[in-house]
């Protein structure tokens, strides 16, 4: 499985090639797709640019990548979105369309009663262990670590030289990760390093602008796809040397 993040938190101040809007977003998702994704991450956004869990938002951006993709599509719930915990579980509780899972960072405050909600919605979780967090402790004690979709390794270290060791250290701690699949990703500079672990390993992986903005080359990316076909030439490669 390869998943493509197609915005994270950047916006029109990271380039053109970020998709932002509902119809932009829909067009990055056709194009990773055909390239290869088979599902799609994504930050819904206001017409400001910033990350935002409304329902309204929300319904809006699912349905116009859903008229055109038939991959399952997941969006965030991080706390930068809605700080208040409260909140946060009120939003997602008024839902009206709903995504086909959503990715709860483990290390943030409520971060159980968040996964509870859209469990109780019918909403798969991804369970975001960061690197260098408790994230993995508290998931380990979680009741709701075998009710998970998929766990999400996810190696905060940016340095190339340094992240494989990172992802590794963070795998050690996740151990069998109570049975659920692991997805391993990286970001900015250790973005290709664990991309490739993750092939090595055979475990499922991401790729896409919110991970980094430049391919292996150290270029500047045109887009999601390109990322994403680059990424599957990378995953490949290193299944095969393994």
């Amino acid at each position: 499985m390869v998943q493509v993040c197609l915005n994270g938190s950047r916006g029109a101040a990271d380039g053109w090639m970020v998709p932002v809007s509902p119809g932009a977003l829909a067009d990055a998702a056709v194009e990773a797709v055909a390239a290869g994704a088979t599902d799609v991450h994504l930050h819904p956004k206001t017409p400001c640019g910033h990350d935002t869990l409304s329902p309204r938002v929300l319904a809006v951006t699912l349905e116009a990548i859903r008229a055109r993709v038939p991959v399952p599509i997941g969006v965030t719930t991080g706390a930068w979105a809605e700080p208040d915990p409260a909140a946060r579980l009120e939003r997602i509780r008024t839902w009206t369309t709903l995504p086909d899972h959503a990715s709860v960072n483990w290390n943030e405050p409520g971060a159980e009663e968040v996964a509870t909600a859209l469990l109780d919605r019918g909403v798969g979780v991804e369970a975001g262990i960061w690197s260098g967090t408790e994230g993995a402790a508290r998931f380990a004690v979680s009741p709701l670590r075998s009710k998970v979709l998929r766990v999400l390794g996810e190696v905060t270290d940016p340095a190339a030289d340094t992240a494989e060791a990172s992802a590794r250290a963070l795998l050690s701690d996740l151990g069998n990760a109570h049975g659920r699949p692991v997805l391993l990703h990286g970001e900015n500079g250790g973005t290709w390093p664990v991309l490739r672990l993750a092939g090595r390993l055979g475990l499922a992986t991401r790729i896409g602008l919110e991970d980094t903005l430049l391919l292996p080359t150290g270029e500047r990316a045109l887009s999601n796809a390109q990322l994403v076909t680059e990424g599957l030439a990378q995953y490949r490669a290193a299944q095969r040397s393994s």
